[in-house]
């Protein structure tokens, strides 16, 4: 028997045939080789060593989060469209860097409050403050000129408001929109205050004129506003008796003041708590205007200035 040594002699010359093929049976095949000069392959074949097969761990892919962004709030938004619409307000009012005027409770008819009722800032547009409520204490406009009140100024001036006020409680009272709905029988309506004081004029002899243009002008545009949005006709609505009540009764009393003999106008005389009723309005405004968009906040905030403007014309007939 031939031995291990002389295997490979042995099996070539029994089949000399497949000495120099390449074929699977090979004698090179039969023969066991060395690690160090085996075909090369692929790395990812198992290598001929102790330490097992070779597997690379890659690192661990860090992912980083964006970090999320909050829009800036604009003034009074946390605490409701009213709010934003006073800074609006007090924006207008500001002359100079400073707050003028603040309305005292005893003129409003009431004693209690939270501090933004009790100290309802005055809030008469830029128009009314050139022409009248510059300030009001003095009797002077913003420039130091005196105003003069006239009679029948002051009688177009009730008259263009009673048209404002008959329009929006009008339009809350008749309209089918819900949300006119929470805003009828306020206790701030002015209408029929109004119509009182026109005939107590009318019994002292002073001619009643017809409406004249500011007064016509914002009635007409209020009419249209109202059947186009509901919440730009809210902030036209809510503006008026807020403007009346934090600076026109003040115009109001001090012209009575000069010409009337400090006759108490029914204009500025209200049953019960005018700032209770002013706060129910705003709380159910804010409750409405958590459910409109920021766009729809943002048009109310331009109608505020509008408003405002209006108002101011209608306040300027006193002395024209």
């Amino acid at each position: 028997m031939a031995s291990y040594s002389s295997f490979p002699a042995a099996a070539a010359a029994v089949i000399p045939s497949y000495a120099s093929s390449s074929c699977l049976f090979a004698p090179q095949f039969f023969l066991p080789m060395p690690c160090s000069v085996q075909p090369s392959r692929p790395s990812s074949a198992l290598r001929c060593s102790s330490s097992g097969p070779g597997i690379s761990v890659s690192a661990p892919l860090v992912i980083k989060k964006k970090r999320k962004r909050y829009r800036k709030l604009y003034p009074g938004e946390a605490e409701g469209i009213t709010e934003e619409m006073r800074f609006i307000a007090m924006r207008l009012r500001n002359i100079k860097g400073k707050y003028t005027h603040k309305l005292d409770r005893s003129s409003a008819g009431g004693s209690s409050g939270s501090d933004s009722d009790s100290e309802v800032r005055g809030s008469t547009a830029e128009d009314s403050d050139r022409g009248v409520g510059g300030d009001e204490e003095d009797g002077c406009d913003e420039d130091g000129e005196t105003w003069s009140p006239s009679m029948e100024g002051f009688v177009k001036y009730l008259v263009d408001s009673k048209l404002v006020f008959d329009t929006i409680e009008r339009i809350v009272d008749e309209s089918s929109d819900v949300a006119y709905a929470y805003f009828r029988k306020t206790g701030l309506e002015r209408s029929g205050s109004l119509s009182k004081d026109l005939e107590w004029f009318s019994q002292q002899e002073v001619a009643i004129p017809p409406a004249s243009d500011p007064g016509v002008t914002y009635s007409k545009y209020i009419e249209e506003l109202a059947e186009k949005s509901a919440p730009l006709f809210l902030s036209h609505f809510y503006n008026i008796y807020f403007s009346h009540i934090a600076g026109g009764q003040v115009i109001v009393n001090q012209v009575s003041e000069k010409m009337l003999k400090g006759r108490q106008m029914e204009f500025c005389r209200w049953d019960g708590d005018v700032l209770i009723s002013f706060q129910d309005v705003r709380k159910k405004l804010n409750m409405l205007g958590e459910h409109w968009s920021r766009d729809e906040r943002n048009k109310c905030l331009k109608e505020t200035t509008k408003a405002f403007r209006y108002m101011g014309q209608i306040v300027r007939l006193i002395i024209l």
